[in-house]
């Protein structure tokens, strides 16, 4: 738990002496200084100011970050000491670059000029013209390990990391402590803290990291290691960025879409003439959750055998952790071989995305949250994402009562017309897997392209979760089934600035950006962020297409063979337009799925039976049974809009279409395509959430299925 500290604004009483002279009883506001000249009365500080004046703010731009700091801005300003600066110096003395801790002993003015990068432009945010991204201590992430919500001036991110026993105590990156003494120093552009080590990530792939692991055999998390290796996932796991890309947005062939709003978006929320923005890089992520050595050691295998991969193989084969219904070779074939029973076991292991711990889950509107206490966590958030390797789904849960993220939770949730949608227990047995944010083992800064988390909990996708995932709404957000979108800070970024709140994603024929969709050149594919607006979203945000729009998105899978609902959430609006779409395993032949939909009309103005719900849970249940005839659903209740305040299953503007309903494989990859078929370049296809109910939930003669 973290102390706020409470502004006390004041006229700076002007330094004498060249040292620092702060009252540590209050924070002062320095109504006359800019980070800059608040910096340049301050002797402490010498090195790093003439360091700022030598270092440009980009590749693009003559302009120093000096000059910059000492302009109009909302900066966030974590200040070296001279002491910081020598100490970093004796790093890179040790590293060979240099003989001494000087500046004097660069003889290459390349790493000289990098070196000096690597100081400034980690120490600076750059909140643009957005006070609420100049950010004080009361501002940074509240759990341990969770980046700051934006990048600072060499795109990487902070991670804070809180005292367990020093309310009062922060560090940045785990070992650079936030100067207790000499925080939140406001100025006119910004807020300055002071730090005596300085920020100088220096991360390695996720393949890197784990060949040190096993070539130093370090013990923690061994065995996922040489599982990995031998699963042949190596140089995956190296790959950071998509090349291609990055050369094709430096060089302008990654256009923005200029004046969206213009173009027949809508966006009462944002000042006309708006761009929505491309995004600048296309990075490759992935989440890793792994069991620990200890846990091996606890059920009798070494982590240092020379069998280890034949025992783990065997302990898999013996604890059953696999389907019945999977086909795979225990010999015969390498353990890179994605027949072979270990590379399925580990791949299930690893998600294609980098998720940060404080985005495992995203709490936005869920039933009774409130972003006023955002870490007050009330009814289920969910996510179902696709794992590597074979497509199966791994189910991520938090709740006020789980105390943590689990993987593969089932619990037993108050999900009644008139209940609260909390979880009131969980059997022991389906309690999942717990992961570990803030371990010894968990890495989270030390990987650029990787976060690794340790779980207390063996994971499979055996009978027993792939039962109870059939039972699930295995309900996702659209932005979801893009791994991009995750790994590249695109869906619920924290922050309300352009760039971040109306992304642009361009036309297949321009650049395949998602991996798991095609778009059509008369296509305009805007992703409305939403942050800080509720919105009664599925967490609050929203995919728009506008103009003669074909969209193709492959479907997660489903967890077992059996008869699925496929649903499509509307939220109908006059701006929207009419659209047929398709579903399938060919994306080059889907059949059509019903007639074309209107997506401008609420339930309550065509004939589908709504009505508001009574007092009369009987009544409800019919009148719900009648517009299922329809092939047409009242909103969830989970979702919340604070503002009104009204659910989504009491908005009559909120709908959940039924696409079909059919026969589904695991073994098939599914896709839904979205075609307009008015004649204009105006009317908007929306998407938010799609989910997949299973006949045993949809039509169970003993459990009628619930609202939330």
């Amino acid at each position: 738990m973290k102390k706020i500290f409470f502004s006390v604004t004041a006229f700076l009483l002007l330094l004498s002496s060249c040292t620092e002279n702060i009252d540590t009883s209050a924070r002062y506001v320095f109504t006359d200084e800019t980070v800059i000249s608040y910096l340049e009365k301050i002797e402490e500080y010498d090195e790093y100011v003439q360091l700022l004046k030598r270092v440009p703010v980009s590749k693009r731009s003559q302009s120093s970050v000096y000059q910059l700091l000492s302009a109009r801005g909302n900066y966030t300003c974590f200040a070296y000491t001279n002491k910081a600066i020598r100490e970093y110096l004796q790093t890179v003395v040790d590293e060979g670059l240099i003989d001494q801790p000087s500046w004097d002993s660069f003889t290459d003015s390349v790493k000289l000029d990098s070196i000096r990068k690597v100081i400034v432009l980690n120490s600076i945010i750059d909140g643009g013209d957005l006070a609420s991204q100049r950010f004080e201590i009361s501002e940074f992430p509240v759990i341990n390990n969770a980046e700051f919500p934006i990048g600072n001036m060499a795109e990487n991110k902070y991670i804070v990391n809180w005292s367990d026993t020093d309310p009062d105590s922060v560090c940045i990156n785990k070992d650079c402590v936030v100067d207790i003494k000499n925080r939140d120093i406001l100025v006119t552009n910004g807020v300055v803290h002071r730090l005596s080590k300085v920020v100088a990530p220096n991360p390695i792939t996720a393949s890197k990291y784990i060949q040190r692991i096993l070539d130093n055999e370090e013990e923690g998390l061994l065995v996922i290691s040489r599982a990995i290796q031998a699963a042949g996932l190596m140089d995956t796991l190296s790959v950071v960025r998509d090349e291609v890309y990055e050369e094709k947005y430096q060089t302008g062939q990654i256009p923005d879409l200029k004046d969206f709003l213009s173009l027949g978006f809508v966006d009462p929320r944002v000042n006309p003439g708006t761009d929505a923005y491309a995004p600048p890089h296309r990075l490759v992520g992935f989440t890793i959750f792994a069991e620990t050595d200890d846990y091996w050691r606890s059920q009798g295998i070494d982590p240092h055998s020379s069998n280890l991969l034949q025992e783990l193989t065997q302990w898999i084969l013996d604890k059953h952790q696999y389907s019945d219904d999977d086909k795979f070779v225990t010999d015969g074939v390498g353990y890179d071989s994605p027949q072979h029973l270990l590379y399925q076991w580990v791949t299930y292991h690893i998600l294609p995305m980098r998720i940060p711990a404080n985005r495992l889950l995203i709490h936005s509107n869920e039933y009774g949250y409130s972003a006023s206490n955002p870490t007050k966590y009330t009814i289920p958030v969910v996510e179902y994402y696709t794992t590597m390797g074979k497509r199966r789904i791994l189910k991520l849960y938090e709740s006020g009562a789980s105390n943590g993220v689990y993987l593969n939770r089932f619990p037993i949730l108050d999900n009644g017309r008139r209940g609260t949608g909390l979880e009131i227990g969980c059997d022991a047995d389906k309690t999942g897997s717990l992961v570990i944010r803030d371990g010894e083992l968990t890495n989270v800064q030390g990987i650029e392209n990787a976060c690794i988390y340790p779980i207390d909990k063996p994971l499979s996708y055996n009978d027993d979760v792939r039962n109870l995932l059939m039972k699930d709404h295995i309900r996702f957000d659209g932005f979801a089934i893009f791994p991009e979108a995750m790994t590249n800070e695109l869906r619920r970024k924290s922050s309300k600035e352009d760039r971040h709140m109306h992304i642009y994603i361009p036309p297949t024929s321009v650049y395949p950006y998602f991996e798991n969709m095609t778009l059509n050149d008369d296509c305009m594919y805007v992703y409305f962020n939403g942050w800080g607006y509720n919105w009664c979203n599925y967490s609050c945000d929203e995919i728009k297409a506008l103009g003669r729009y074909d969209v193709t998105m492959k479907l997660p899978p489903v967890p077992r063979k059996g008869i699925y609902e496929l649903r499509y959430k509307v939220l109908a609006n006059s701006v929207r337009g009419t659209c047929q779409m398709y579903f399938g395993s060919d994306p080059e032949n889907l059949p059509v799925t019903g007639i074309p939909v209107d997506l401008t009309i609420p339930v309550n103005h065509i004939s589908t039976g709504w009505e508001q719900d009574t007092e009369d849970d009987i009544y409800n249940a019919e009148v719900d049974k009648r517009m299922r005839n329809n092939m047409i659903m009242k909103g969830i209740k989970s979702v919340n809009d604070e503002v009104a305040p009204r659910t989504e299953r009491e908005k009559e503007n909120c709908s959940r279409r039924i696409v079909t309903r059919q026969m589904m494989d695991p073994d098939k990859t599914y896709y839904i395509r979205f075609k307009s078929v008015l004649d204009s370049d105006r009317k908007e296809l929306y998407m938010d959430y799609l989910e997949f109910v299973s006949k045993e939930i949809f039509d169970n003669p003993e459990k009628p299925e619930d609202i939330w």
